[in-house]
């Protein structure tokens, strides 16, 4: 073997080697996998920006603000539309997954925000 085919060789090993363990997660959607940190700030974020939401406030606005919730329920009550998004803001389970009990729920009628929290959840009339 010639010195220029060796030193190719040497160089594509380094590459490959130095490659390995190099992995962006990304889910079906599109979405990439984040660090704990990033979770943590997130949450941190989120927390900020409920407790400073006024009530009267639109699903708009807060969408706009905290973007996609993690959960979202609606139903209609006595012709008053009631939407409940759940937005993550504290860790359970360090299982990869968020679930409701991990979340600050965000309670509208007819759009407007009339409170947040399990408190909040409460006062919802039952669902027919």
């Amino acid at each position: 073997m010639r010195k220029t085919q060796v030193a190719g060789l040497a160089a594509a090993l380094v590459a490959a080697l130095t490659l390995q363990g190099c992995i962006v997660v990304a889910d079906g959607d599109g979405s990439y996998s984040y660090s704990s940190d990033d979770w943590q700030k997130q949450e941190r974020e989120n927390r900020k920006v409920i407790a400073s939401l006024d009530e009267g406030a639109t699903i708009n606005y807060i969408e706009n603000r905290l973007g996609t919730p993690n959960f979202s329920e609606l139903w209609t009550v006595d012709g008053d539309k009631y939407r409940v998004l759940y937005y993550r803001t504290h860790r359970v389970d360090s299982d990869g997954e968020t679930s409701k009990d991990e979340c600050t729920p965000l309670v509208f009628v007819n759009g407007s925000l009339v409170g947040t929290g399990e408190l909040a959840v409460s006062r919802i009339p039952a669902k027919n």
